[in-house]
């Protein structure tokens, strides 16, 4: 049901990835305002991401996400309303904070409804109704943007405020029984007091890689769409449709790829090979834009986030403890929203100034190093947690 929910919410997420698009084509800004402005999307998801993980460990997950999704809904409506530069970076702002403090509290809630030995499959189960809903939103945005922007904004609401009905109907009294019986465990266990993410040296490492990787891998939500559009000279349609093949994709392809790589890779071999085939993808852009070339690209792109994305997670929640989950899943996704703030500024600054070419080669070759430092990372962290934990 959690990854129903999140479907419902994603199969409205339509407006991100035609941001860029709807900013330089109907409002006319120029490429670097426009960068500028979907860096505010960034700036949100880290004050959201931060405000998640902390309430998430106050009030809980289920409030948490109750709120974010309701409260997004009248948000995403008031989209259209701004049209110059402070404006919408202000709406954007706002309405990142809102929705992004959802996604550490729905990474907790995975944590306390799968069992322990499936966990990895559970954040790939979320990210495969994630993508499913992906592959449905921006291929019908991409029509539907042909006709009217406002199509966007509205039914992101309007998803918003399904996904929220349907998750507090289906959750309401689980969360009740569930926090009984957390209460009755807390009674007849010890607590122990947990450390702060933000005083884990090695969790904070692993997070500056992860935080390089989504500079690399989120080209996708800003600067990949406008290389599509004045480059490749995809039409907005086509544009949709390529990021729906995407979606698809991995919905077909996760969990036996997630499959794979937990029986036969360690986290480190999984995570090195997924970062490369990302970098790889956008690396060959440099040399061709053939609609051949755009596919296999995309396509290598969706093997690299099967076995990079959920498995993050999956190493978030075992360096966690019982206790501060929330606050190690909001650290981790700030990571990903200081991304979000960078990544769109300096993706378009560089395809401006110096091209597509050399963004494209500049990416390849640093998610080369950041996938041979998560090879190395990723067991050193693990194992000194796993002798903390043998050692108590």
């Amino acid at each position: 049901m959690l990854a129903l929910v999140m479907l419902i919410n994603r199969a409205g997420s339509m407006v991100l990835p035609f941001l860029g698009v709807y900013m330089t084509a109907h409002l006319h800004f120029s490429i670097e305002n426009s960068g500028v402005v979907l860096s505010f999307f960034g700036i949100g998801s880290v004050l959201g991401s931060w405000l998640g993980g902390m309430i998430t460990d106050k009030i809980g997950e289920y409030r948490v996400q109750s709120l974010s999704l309701l409260l997004s809904v009248p948000l995403f409506c008031m989209i259209p309303v701004f049209t110059t530069e402070v404006g919408l970076a202000g709406i954007i702002l706002a309405q990142s904070i809102v929705s992004e403090t959802f996604r550490p509290a729905n990474s907790v809630a995975i944590t306390k409804y799968a069992r322990p030995e499936n966990i990895t499959r559970a954040f790939s189960l979320n990210r495969m109704a994630v993508n499913l809903g992906f592959s449905i939103g921006p291929a019908l945005g991409g029509i539907l943007s042909a006709i009217s922007y406002e199509f966007l904004f509205y039914s992101n609401a309007l998803a918003a405020l399904i996904a929220g009905i349907t998750y507090i109907v289906f959750f309401k009294k689980r969360n009740t029984l569930a926090l009984r019986k957390a209460q009755n465990m807390k009674k007849s266990t010890v607590h122990v007091k947990e450390g702060s993410p933000y005083r884990d040296g090695k969790f904070l490492l692993y997070c500056f890689f992860c935080m390089l990787f989504a500079i690399c891998f989120f080209q996708l939500f800003s600067t990949l769409t406008i290389f599509y559009k004045d480059t490749a000279h995809l039409s907005q349609e086509h544009i949709g449709y390529l990021l729906g093949y995407s979606g698809f994709l991995i919905v077909l392809l996760e969990m036996a790829f997630v499959q794979i790589a937990e029986k036969y890779f360690t986290l480190g071999i999984t995570m090195l090979v997924g970062t490369l085939l990302c970098g790889f993808s956008y690396a060959m852009l440099a040399f061709d834009y053939t609609m051949l070339t755009l596919l296999i690209s995309m396509t290598m792109l969706c093997v690299g986030e099967i076995w990079t994305l959920p498995f993050m997670s999956t190493i978030t929640a075992l360096r966690s403890g019982s206790n501060n989950k929330g606050a190690y899943m909001g650290l981790n996704g700030i990571s990903f929203s200081i991304a979000f703030i960078v990544t769109p500024y300096v993706g378009t600054l560089i395809a401006e100034k110096l091209g597509f070419k050399v963004l494209w080669l500049g990416t390849g070759t640093l998610a080369a190093l950041i996938a041979v430092a998560f090879y190395f990372i990723v067991p050193w962290m693990l194992s000194e947690k796993k002798s903390k934990e043998e050692a108590d």
